[in-house]
């Protein structure tokens, strides 16, 4: 048989294609690059420069306030009036005010017998304080057992209810709304929120309930959140410097400066009176907690910061769950700021100061563009600029802001210092699921109501590292892919190669090294590397 030759196979017209591929992409590439990439990329370098320079000064604004709260000692003793409750012999436990303990639950296996216990636990009168334990699960299970802990409880003498309802509508508002509707909570001044996994310390109450009695103008009295399980891996570690930065910084100029602050959903006391006039819980967004404050500010009420009171939490151990977790905080607020925005600028009550500090620094700085820039700019324009030499970065866009962010951010964790590095690559690979919340929230796109529970393991983070090895094989290997992850680490590789072989920018080393960030967590290993302490 006469050998086949390729001219058989493929006609004439392919043979080029074939040959050259490479060479006739590239004269495309050059066809389109500059009257279209080039001109798109310019405006995008300019728009991320002006984001980056916003994201700069409001870091830069944070960390001066800070500095200044230090050198001149502005603790809430000073900016408020506190004193210790006495006890009045003529009016006995009734000088006391009536506190409401809520703590919303959902299938909350692993946890309800640490946040029960540590509620029931809060020094107090005991006829001055009610648990209120409003659990939404939907296994049975689970019901009984913490039904069962709750008449364990009421058993030795503390005031606790079990509330249940026959839905979930509005998730956790909607719980919280529910509770507030029985007829004991009339009898209540002050509401405090543990989610099912923070446990507080017994002085909870003796050290925020003064700050409430002898200030009228407070609504709220915020305390910090302390991760029990920070050292379990490098993902928890890393959250904990996110976490650690909004809570030292964030938390404190809002308070310091009389501007404004985000209610975190939990560890925290509320008036109630404030939480009635500020219209009560609402579920239009999954940031209800949020929603809650920012109205409750424009009606005039100040919020206060307590850093120095710490209540322990868990932090997601696993990538699944803490994804959820971010996208409901990424979403949430930027959907919140679409229904608000209009209301804010209008409303009567507070200061111009204040309204330009809760839409243009919490919202659209803090809650937008520091997730958009991360990672459109650091991860795909930035990267773009490679395949097109026409375009250049400044220096100070490029190197020095991020720097500078960077080190400011880290102040709130000084311990991690030597995880800067996975700490920013880590942060660029979350924007990616931040930058996509975002405009899910401001697009109100399909999933801007989804709310998933955070997967906790309470007491399971005392189980030997073998049984977690053994868990963790169980995983098929498809269900650890991140296919997003994937699909940026390519094109990031991509990117490294084209620079090491044609580019004249030099980011090969940040573009080779992301991209490996990208490649670990879209193939499911995040959770595996354990950091020394």
């Amino acid at each position: 048989m006469e050998r086949l030759t390729s001219t058989t196979l493929l006609p004439d017209t392919f043979m080029g294609t074939r040959d050259d591929i490479i060479g006739q992409l590239s004269v495309i590439w050059a066809q389109i690059k500059a009257p279209l990439i080039v001109p798109l990329l310019k405006i995008a370098v300019l728009l991320c420069l002006l984001m980056s320079v916003m994201l700069f000064i409001e870091r830069v604004y944070m960390g001066i306030v800070i500095l200044l709260v230090k050198l001149f000692g502005r603790k809430p003793e000073k900016r408020y009036k506190w004193e210790p409750l006495k006890d009045d012999l003529e009016l006995g436990n009734s000088n006391y005010p009536m506190v409401l303990v809520q703590i919303p639950m959902y299938n909350e296996r692993e946890v309800y017998q640490l946040s029960i216990g540590a509620a029931c636990g809060l020094s107090w009168p005991s006829d001055r304080i009610i648990i209120q334990v409003l659990d939404d699960s939907t296994d049975p299970i689970i019901k009984a057992l913490v039904e069962s802990e709750c008449q364990r409880w009421a058993g030795k003498g503390v005031n606790i209810k079990y509330e249940i309802r026959d839905n979930r509508n509005g998730y956790k508002a909607g719980a919280l709304k529910q509770g507030l509707k029985h007829s004991y909570v009339k009898q209540c001044d002050y509401v405090v929120i543990f989610d099912a996994d923070f446990q507080p310390e017994s002085d909870f109450l003796w050290r925020t309930i003064p700050f409430l009695v002898h200030n009228p103008q407070l609504a709220l009295v915020q305390a910090r959140w302390k991760f029990v399980n920070a050292d379990e891996c490098l993902m928890t570690r890393m959250q904990e410097m996110s976490l650690d930065y909004h809570f030292t910084v964030e938390q404190e100029v809002g308070s310091s400066t009389y501007a404004f602050f985000g209610f975190n959903g939990t560890a925290g006391v509320w008036r109630l009176s404030a939480i009635e006039e500020a219209g009560g819980w609402k579920d239009r967004t999954t940031v209800e907690d949020m929603d809650l404050a920012v109205r409750a500010s424009l009606k005039g009420w100040k919020f206060l910061y307590l850093g120095t009171l710490k209540v322990k939490n868990e932090l997601p151990s696993t990538f699944k769950a803490y994804k959820y977790q971010q996208h409901r905080w990424s979403c949430g607020p930027a959907n919140l700021f679409r229904k608000m925005v209009l209301e804010i600028i209008r409303n009567k009550k507070v200061s111009l100061w204040k309204k330009f500090h809760v839409i243009y620094s919490f919202f659209f700085v803090r809650k937008i563009i520091a997730h958009i820039v991360t990672f459109v700019f650091y991860c795909i324009v930035l990267p773009a600029t490679v395949l097109v030499p026409e375009i250049e970065v400044p220096k100070w866009g490029a190197v020095y802001i991020p720097s500078i962010i960077t080190l400011l951010n880290a102040v709130g964790t000084p311990r991690s210092l030597h995880l800067l590095v996975f700490w920013i690559l880590f942060e660029n690979v979350m924007s990616l699921h931040r930058t996509k919340a975002t405009f899910v929230g401001l697009l109100e796109a399909s999933r801007v109501n989804e709310w998933v529970v955070t997967e906790k393991l309470g007491d399971a983070n005392k189980l030997k590292p073998a049984m977690k090895a053994i868990k963790r094989v169980r995983f098929k290997f498809g269900e650890r892919l991140h296919l997003l992850e994937l699909a940026t680490g390519a094109y990031l590789l991509f990117c490294g190669c084209y620079d090491v072989a044609f580019g004249r920018n030099h980011y090969y080393i940040y573009l080779f090294t992301q991209a490996i960030a990208f490649f670990i967590i879209g193939f499911g290993y995040i959770g595996t590397f354990v950091p020394n302490s």
